[in-house]
């Protein structure tokens, strides 16, 4: 047995091109922070139900974020097979990923590709609003570690930060 001193490091190298579908996001084992990548992949149902599958997150919040963005931002995906795999078999419970899930599916159902160095991080409400997430100081500085350029976070979040980080952060409300 070896210890793996970055785990997030493990869990984001295979990432070489920019598909689209994938983005990184910042969930927390404990009191440690690890980026994982999530891939999502959207495609014209062949029935007349679309299916749904999520693989490592909970089935029930990916549908009650598909039904936000048909909602909120008018995404027709009730027409569309979805598919979400959290990259290493991990298992996350943490709602903090919902914007990088949000993201992954518009990102395939658009086919335009999320920058590579951006990290996405938020909890997403019921009427589309971002919420702010815990322990946003160590996520932040382990996407500046991996060498991130961009982070993506509730607003909420930014308006806080008492440190300067060399990311590009970016606040959203909605």
């Amino acid at each position: 047995m070896c210890e793996i001193t970055n785990p997030s490091d493990i869990l984001i190298t295979e990432r070489d091109d920019n598909p689209a579908g994938s983005c990184i996001v910042s969930s927390m084992e404990g009191t440690r922070p690890i980026l994982v990548e999530l891939q999502a992949l959207t495609s014209q149902t062949v029935f007349g139900y679309p299916k749904r599958t999520a693989n490592g997150i909970d089935f029930n919040r990916l549908s009650l974020l598909i039904a936000v963005l048909e909602k909120k931002a008018g995404l027709n995906l009730g027409s569309q097979d979805v598919y979400l795999n959290v990259v290493g078999g991990l298992k996350i419970n943490e709602p903090a990923i919902d914007l990088g899930i949000i993201a992954a599916t518009v990102s395939s159902f658009k086919n335009l590709p999320i920058d590579k160095g951006t990290v996405v991080l938020g909890e997403v409400g019921l009427t589309g609003e971002i919420r702010s997430v815990n322990l946003i100081d160590k996520r932040l500085k382990e996407a500046e570690k991996l060498g991130f350029k961009k982070c993506i976070i509730p607003e909420t979040n930014k308006k806080l930060l008492k440190e300067n980080y060399k990311l590009d952060i970016i606040g959203v409300k909605n």
